[in-house]
């Protein structure tokens, strides 16, 4: 039985889709992932079937076609780019393949040909999203987290344009491909994310509910058992250099700021970094990837590249970062406190929750970060209070097991499909 997954987006919207597969590979599926050139080595290192999505995702998001929004309405027309246009049809042309001779597909919220191609071949589809996807009254859409709150009728409200808008964003490059492929576009060529919440096509979000509560609003077969970890990194070995710094004195703080940070501002932001860690009198590991400049190492920073966040951050005393879903699920579970610095999208959103949770400081914009507030910020993270909240919730994060439960439920939908 082969489960096709469609991932769409940068190592840290990539990486959840591999949790997954691990679990389902666990239950006797075959896996096949398909996702962006930049990751082939990556899904291919466990031993899934890859299939090719054209284009290098950090290489596109570097050259600057596609914005970073610092608010929703941006967010909506971060993407409007012929290039890129282009590049989404070829990324349609790629995913589609990936689904012959598929039993069931999962696929991304950026990635909605997947319920039309499932639709088309009369298999499942199981709508597996990095951040809650269906509306509720409870709390506001994740890219208006962070605004104002006007009441639980606004909040539902921000969920139906947020779907609206995310729909219209994933649907233009499928668009333009069904219609040169076929001619006309599918039966039924609606927002497939309302139609993922029935027994046969479910929807589950890669979340904890100690993170975000499962609203009681939500309808049935809409799922959040938890985020989507690859557990075991038993075979992970740091470098002799890496080892030494860890033991060598008190645990450091982590830098990083993604894989696709700016790269124009790496040298202003490394020393600004440096500076404000010189305030603390923190050792730390810099991730030299995305906006951060690669260095000489000091006996007090050591300056790293793709090291796995589940293995090192368990080792640090806290952690400063973007704000990307994946980064700050893998913060949380490694019950150390977090700063984040959000520069675009639902960078906000985490910011905010994680300072709601008690287990990190309040959130610096990027355009607003000195070395000084970012100083400030290190030290809360050091309080015993702070410090003992994040270790209560990486110890439940840590128990729920959210990927292994979510390959149960794609097996249960496929046994129910074919019953």
């Amino acid at each position: 039985m082969l489960i096709t997954m469609l991932a769409s987006g940068t190592r840290g919207d990539t990486q959840p889709y591999i949790a997954l597969g691990i679990e389902l590979k666990k239950l006797g599926l075959d896996v096949r992932i398909s996702a962006s050139e930049s990751y082939r080595e990556l899904v291919e290192s466990y031993g899934f079937d890859y299939a090719p999505i054209r284009g290098d995702v950090t290489k596109i998001i570097e050259s600057g076609v596609v914005k970073e929004a610092d608010n929703p309405f941006k967010f909506f027309s971060s993407l409007k780019n012929d290039d890129l246009m282009d590049l989404m049809v070829d990324a349609q042309e790629d995913q589609h393949k990936a689904c012959e001779g598929a039993d069931a597909i999962v696929y991304h919220p950026g990635s909605t040909l997947g319920y039309f191609v499932a639709k088309e071949k009369g298999i499942p589809s199981i709508l597996a999203s990095p951040f809650p996807m269906v509306p509720t009254n409870e709390y506001p859409a994740i890219i208006f987290y962070d605004k104002i709150r006007l009441g639980k009728l606004s909040n539902k409200l921000t969920h139906l344009i947020f779907e609206k808008g995310f729909w219209k964003m994933a649907n233009s490059g499928f668009k333009r491909y069904w219609k040169e492929k076929n001619g006309e576009l599918p039966k039924g060529f609606t927002n497939p994310y309302p139609k993922q919440r029935t027994k046969n096509n479910p929807t589950i979000v890669s979340l904890s509910p100690s993170v975000f509560p499962v609203p009681k609003d939500w309808p049935n077969h809409v799922y959040s058992f938890g985020y989507w970890f690859i557990e075991d990194q038993s075979d992970y070995q740091p470098s002799q250099e890496l080892h030494q710094f860890l033991n060598a004195g008190d645990a450091p703080i982590y830098v990083g700021f993604g894989s696709v940070g700016d790269k124009k501002r790496a040298k202003e932001s490394t020393k600004m970094v440096l500076k404000a860690l010189n305030g603390t009198g923190k050792r730390a590991i810099i991730n030299a990837g995305g906006g951060m400049e690669q260095r000489q190492n000091t006996k007090d920073v050591f300056f790293v590249k793709s090291v796995p966040h589940e293995w090192l951050f368990p080792y640090m005393s806290a952690v400063v970062h973007h704000g990307g879903a994946g980064t700050t699920a893998a913060s949380i579970r490694s019950g150390v406190p977090q700063v984040i610095i959000p520069f675009g999208n639902d960078q906000f959103a985490w910011g905010r929750r994680i300072k709601e949770l008690g287990v990190g400081a309040k959130a610096i914009p990027r355009k607003e970060l000195t070395a000084e507030k970012l100083a400030d910020a290190i030290r809360f993270t050091q309080t015993a209070s702070v410090q003992k909240k994040a270790k209560q919730l990486g110890k439940k994060v840590k128990s729920e097991r959210g990927a292994k439960k979510a390959a149960e439920l794609v097996l249960e939908t496929i046994k129910n499909y074919q019953s």
